[in-house]
C-alpha cells in the first residue's frame, strides 16, 4: 500500500520531503496571487550563479568546487523555490521508488541512514536534467544588467507585507530601462510601509534597500 510506504519510519525523511515540496508550491501560489514574486529570494545565491543579476545583492562567495556543483545543478538558472519542488520531489521519489522495489524482493525497507544519503547523490543527474528542461521552458525576460545601486532615487511598491525598520517588506521597482525588480525595502524612518504604497529608494542595505515616502 501506498500509505503504508509514506508512513514507514525508513522512508519518512521522503515523505517529508514531499510535504514540504507541497508546502512552497503553495507558496509560490500565493505570492502569484498577491501579485508577488519569490525571485527576490534569488539574491541570497551567490553572485556567478544568478543570470541576469536583478539587484546585485547577492552573497559574493569564492569559486570554489561547492559553487561549481552548484552550477552544474542549474541553480541561478531557475528561480531557487522551483529549483527547490524539483529537488525535493525527484529526491522523494528516487527515495520510495527504491524503498518500495526492495521492499518487494526483500520484504523490509533499506535503512534510513543508508537510503536517505545514497538518493541524495542518485537523485543529482535527474535533478540537474529537470532542471535544465524547466530552464528552456521558463520563458525569460530580455534583461539588462545594471548596478543595485542605480535603483536609488527611484519610486517602489510594496507589493507584500508591510515595511518596518529591521522588518523589510517585499516591493517592486523598475529601472531606467523599463525592467522590473523585485527587492526589499524598509523604512529609513521609524514608520510603516503598508502594501500597495508607494516610496522612494534611498540607500542600500546588506538584504535590500532603505526608503522614505513619496
Amino acid at each position: 500500500m501506498i500509505w503504508d510506504l509514506l508512513i514507514h519510519p525508513s522512508n519518512i525523511i521522503f515523505s517529508i520531503s514531499l510535504m514540504l515540496c507541497l508546502f512552497i508550491g503553495i507558496l509560490e501560489l500565493i505570492l502569484l496571487l498577491f501579485g508577488g514574486s519569490s525571485s527576490f529570494i534569488d539574491q541570497f545565491l551567490p553572485d556567478n550563479l544568478v543570470e541576469g543579476d536583478h539587484t546585485n545583492t547577492s552573497i559574493e562567495i569564492p569559486d570554489n568546487l561547492f559553487t561549481q556543483l552548484l552550477e552544474w545543478l542549474y541553480l541561478g538558472k531557475v528561480p531557487l523555490l522551483i529549483w527547490l519542488i524539483i529537488f525535493l520531489t525527484v529526491y522523494s521519489l528516487t527515495g520510495l521508488i527504491i524503498q518500495d522495489i526492495f521492499a518487494h524482493l526483500t520484504d523490509q525497507y533499506l535503512s534510513v541512514w543508508l537510503i536517505a544519503p545514497a538518493c541524495l547523490f542518485l537523485c543529482m543527474p535527474m535533478v540537474r536534467a529537470s532542471a535544465a528542461l524547466i530552464a528552456k521552458i521558463i520563458p525569460k525576460d530580455e534583461t539588462t544588467a545594471i548596478h543595485s545601486d542605480e535603483l536609488i532615487g527611484r519610486t517602489a511598491q510594496i507589493i507584500l507585507g508591510e515595511a518596518k525598520p529591521n522588518s523589510p517588506a517585499q516591493a517592486k521597482v523598475k529601472d531606467q530601462f523599463g525592467q522590473t525588480h523585485y527587492i526589499l525595502v524598509e523604512p529609513e524612518l521609524d514608520i510603516t510601509f503598508r502594501q500597495g504604497q508607494e516610496v522612494v529608494l534611498t540607500q542600500r542595505t546588506k538584504i535590500g534597500f532603505q526608503a522614505i515616502t513619496t
